[in-house]
């Protein structure tokens, strides 16, 4: 599985790769991106299985990749799943009519990420 995983946090993205590994996606390939402009030329050069994003991030947020990704005829079937501080209920559905396939709260659990991406991958 390839995992794009965007969070303009170093810290914030090392505690996703922990989390990967620790819910036994250990094996995934995994590229990082700092910003969804650093995502979106990622994006140019391969697709991968699943994206991770925040959504608080300079130049480009999370928002606006999800719906670049959902705007390319590429793209737009990759499942997104947004991992920020800042998912409250009207942001949830604003998020989820955006495309995104999941939402989890900062700080996330191994449990719960491996949880979800189960589901969103149908495995």
């Amino acid at each position: 599985m390839n995992i794009l995983v965007v969070d303009d946090s170093p810290v914030a993205r090392k505690i996703v790769r922990r989390c990967l590994s620790v819910a036994g996606f250990g094996d995934a390939e995994i590229a990082e991106a700092g910003d969804g402009v650093e995502a979106m030329a990622l994006l140019r050069q391969s697709i991968p299985d699943l994206v991770l994003t925040d959504l608080n991030m300079p130049r480009m947020d999370g928002v606006e990749l999800m719906c670049r990704v959902r705007a390319s005829p590429r793209l737009h079937e990759v499942p997104m799943i947004v991992i920020s501080s800042l998912v409250e209920n009207n942001k949830q559905r604003e998020l989820l009519s955006r495309g995104a396939a999941h939402l989890l709260p900062k700080p996330v659990s191994p449990a719960r990420l491996g949880q979800c991406i189960r589901d969103v991958m149908g495995g």
